[in-house]
């Protein structure tokens, strides 16, 4: 069975356009990586818990923040290694303050065969971008939840 993750695509209206909220992984082996090397919020789903839960439960570990309101199911999303992806849709809180971000962090050893563990953030930053320039920075197993968000919004 593959291993499944849940998250959420969340979006904000800025004029009649949209824009979704982004992340980009931490770590030694993302930091020189921008074009398809960012992910919405997401993470693993524990056994026998609820998708949903996972979603907002992991989006709160990754931005430091609960994002609660009207969540429409997209779909679920294959990733290259075979992970499956399930992700809801839910439009920001204009507020939403991406500089007030903290999240989780783990650990890794670094650099590898040294035996030195270190510590790197789970996200290492967070960014708004429109639909067009998500469509480059979204790794490429993510990129179908777009068009399926405009599907929503019609």
């Amino acid at each position: 069975m593959a291993i499944r993750s849940a998250g959420l695509l969340i979006y904000r209206r800025v004029s009649k356009d949209l824009e979704v909220l982004l992340v980009h992984p931490g770590g030694p082996f993302w930091a020189g990586k921008d074009e398809a090397a960012w992910s919405i919020p997401k993470g693993l789903v524990e056994p026998g818990e609820d998708e949903l839960a996972a979603a907002m439960r992991e989006t709160a570990e990754e931005l430091g923040v609960a994002v609660d309101g009207i969540f429409t199911r997209l779909g679920e999303y294959r990733q290259h290694g075979g992970k499956i992806v399930v992700a809801w849709s839910i439009e920001a809180d204009p507020v939403l303050d991406l500089t007030a971000i903290r999240n989780s962090e783990f650990q890794m050893e670094w650099p590898p065969k040294s035996g030195r563990v270190k510590s790197f953030p789970e996200v290492d930053r967070a960014g708004w971008f429109s639909l067009a320039e998500a469509a480059t920075k979204l790794l490429k197993g993510q990129r179908a939840m777009l068009a399926d968000l405009l599907k929503h919004q019609q």
